[in-house]
């Protein structure tokens, strides 16, 4: 059986909208090939209406352990060179590049904190 969250996930939908269009908690893969193979008009819908600007859900995977997780991206989050879980040591997470300034993003999905690492406005001199 798979949770809704994952037939979300593999739709491409939010959370939401699938309980909004009635997607039990959990579903067979014989449910879920068939929503894939034909899938409803609201589903049709809202592939429609898609611009492409954000992804509906990311793949988070912890730059020092691998651990991974779906999440859907909040538009606060910038580009991040990393993402690594909330417990690794600062000496665990990949050095900033020379010549870079880095920036933590505490509340990335569930457990993660996302690094950005930017040139630095004097180029690190």
């Amino acid at each position: 059986m798979i949770s809704r969250r994952d037939v979300a996930i593999a739709l491409d939908i939010p959370m939401e909208m699938a309980q909004r269009h009635g997607l039990p908690k959990f579903m067979s893969e014989e449910q879920l090939s068939a929503l894939l193979d034909s899938p409803p008009a609201w589903l049709e819908q809202s592939r429609a209406n898609r611009t492409g600007k954000r992804p509906v859900w990311v793949h988070l995977v912890c730059a020092v352990c691998g651990y991974e997780e779906a999440a859907r991206p909040k538009k606060w989050w910038p580009d991040f060179t990393y993402v690594v879980c909330d417990h690794h040591r600062p000496d665990e997470v990949p050095p900033a590049q020379p010549g870079f300034v880095r920036s933590e993003f505490d509340g990335v999905g569930t457990r993660f904190v996302g690094i950005a690492d930017v040139e630095a406005p004097d180029g690190g001199r």
